[in-house]
């Protein structure tokens, strides 16, 4: 969204943007610039579901034009509304992982690994020490507990080894949005990602039920 502005083409986008979208308000004290922003989508994604729908009737592929976009509306505007609002209400649903990933607490999920894998030392630590004189006097057998510590030190790498992988994709898709701050924000961008769907269901439903309206803007 910063792309070609006055910041030099800038590509970090602060998610946290998206949040600010529905404090500025119109002159009716209630429709946003959100409100305005969805209003604005569903008319292009309605045009656009619609002729691609013709596209795929016709067995002809085209590129569709942007400038082109508000042409051919004509009698359908209803109908093109409805397609649209069915393409920004389905958001929500395509981003249902990030609402999940919004829930989970990175430090202690990284806490938790590093415990499993301090205790799987110790147990180790126990099985090659204490464990081999308990064996000798009882002849109790312990290679049941050493095949159970073996398996148990794989799975704990493989999640170490994901965790790493998981820290750097969230690393990476955070630079991406805010740029190279050098600050560790674990799972936030997730947090904020999960309160604007939520507030952009909202709106869905506000615009889906006519009770805001695109002349409040102005």
């Amino acid at each position: 969204m910063n792309d070609g502005t006055f910041r030099g083409g800038a590509q970090a986008f602060k998610l946290d943007t998206l949040l600010k979208l529905a404090d500025v308000k119109g002159i009716d004290g209630k429709t946003t610039l959100l409100h305005f922003v969805v209003q604005e989508i569903v008319r292009s994604e309605g045009v656009r579901a619609v002729r691609a729908a013709k596209e795929q009737v016709n067995g002809s592929i085209c590129s569709v034009n942007s400038e082109d976009l508000s042409q051919d509306v004509g009698d359908d505007t209803e109908h093109y509304r409805q397609l649209g609002l069915n393409v920004v209400s389905s958001l929500g649903e395509d981003l249902q992982n990030v609402r999940k990933a919004a829930c989970l607490d990175s430090d202690a999920l990284t806490i938790s690994v590093a415990s499993l894998g301090h205790k799987l030392v110790k147990a180790d630590e126990f099985l090659n020490t204490s464990m081999k004189s308990l064996d000798e006097e009882s002849g109790v057998p312990s290679h049941k507990l050493g095949q159970f510590i073996e398996q148990s030190q794989v799975q704990v790498t493989h999640l170490l080894g994901e965790e790493k992988k998981l820290r750097l994709l969230v690393r990476n898709t955070v630079d991406y949005f805010h740029g190279s701050t050098g600050k560790d924000e674990g799972l936030r961008l997730f947090v904020v990602v999960r309160d604007f769907l939520s507030i952009l269901d909202k709106v869905c439903k506000e615009v889906k039920d006519g009770d805001i309206y695109s002349s409040s803007w102005c």
